[in-house]
């Protein structure tokens, strides 16, 4: 079995796996990171977001093999010690969640949204958390969410 070098929240880890094992499984089961979620398995409810180099990307779809040797982040990996990242203090500030399963991977889409575009417009941000599911329905309060963290994301910029 293959060994390949995993760069996570800023810690390398040493994992064995077939080329084609999913991001999502080596991070909940082998690396212990559970914050992101199983959602579909097919990439469609953005449950597993995670960053890879900076983007949204699925982690249920993306295969060991490609994302070796780059810059992952999880849920795990946004907050400075205690300080939450702007994205998940927002998300806190606005009750952006109910049952919270898909909150990390909402969070998640966030962040790659405001380091590609600061400033989105709204329509920006329609266009960026298409796909992403929430069973629960509390789109008006994730909206509210992300525009309050892109106002603190703004204020943090120099």
């Amino acid at each position: 079995m293959p060994r390949y070098e995993l760069w996570v929240n800023g810690q390398t880890h040493s994992v064995d796996a077939e080329p084609e094992t999913s991001l999502l499984f080596i991070l909940r089961e082998q690396l212990g990171l559970t914050g992101t979620k199983y959602g579909c398995g097919e990439a469609q409810c953005g449950a597993c977001t995670v960053l890879i180099s900076g983007h949204a990307k699925r982690s249920c779809r993306a295969q060991i093999s490609l994302v070796a040797g780059k810059e992952i982040t999880t849920i795990e990996g946004l907050a400075q010690g205690e300080k939450l990242h702007p994205v998940q203090q927002a998300f806190l500030e606005e009750g952006a969640m109910q049952c919270a399963f898909c909150t990390s991977g909402m969070i998640m889409s966030t962040v790659s949204l405001l380091n590609e575009k600061p400033h989105p417009a709204e329509q920006d941000i329609l266009e960026s958390m298409d796909g992403n599911i929430c069973r629960c329905g509390t789109y008006p309060r994730i909206m509210a969410a992300i525009r309050r963290a892109s106002g603190l994301v703004k204020e943090q910029r120099p």
